[in-house]
């Protein structure tokens, strides 16, 4: 890997974002991180990250609004998304698959190394 791919994790909750962001700094990957969906929504534009961790339980935009200005924007609608959130159910679920998510994990059903077995089948 010459040139690190850039994760952004939408998270609110600092404990997940520390988690998950020194699980992948140690797989050498860059990492951003964005405490709220705005803030998320915004470096979504400005960074165009390699792909993007994201909690529905959003504060100032949920996920799933964070979802569909990602996917309306053609800057950022092909960045691969994973959802990571302690939302579950089928219809969680399939409502962010139809706004474009790409995988969807349930926080504390899968362990970190199994999410970043599914990242890294997004990323070259």
């Amino acid at each position: 890997m010459s040139e690190k791919a850039a994760i952004l994790i939408i998270e609110d909750q600092r404990g997940f974002r520390t988690i998950y962001g020194d699980l992948l700094a140690d797989a050498g990957y860059e990492v951003l991180s964005a405490e709220d969906g705005e803030k998320g929504w915004q470096m979504s534009k400005e960074k165009k990250p390699d792909l993007i961790l994201l909690d529905l339980g959003l504060p100032k935009m949920d996920g799933f609004e964070v979802l569909r200005h990602i996917r309306g924007d053609a800057q950022t609608k092909k960045i691969p998304i994973i959802i990571c959130s302690v939302v579950e159910g089928e219809k969680s679920v399939q409502k962010a698959m139809e706004l474009g998510a790409n995988d969807y994990t349930v926080k504390g059903l899968h362990a970190p190394r199994q999410i970043l077995d599914k990242i890294k089948s997004y990323l070259p």
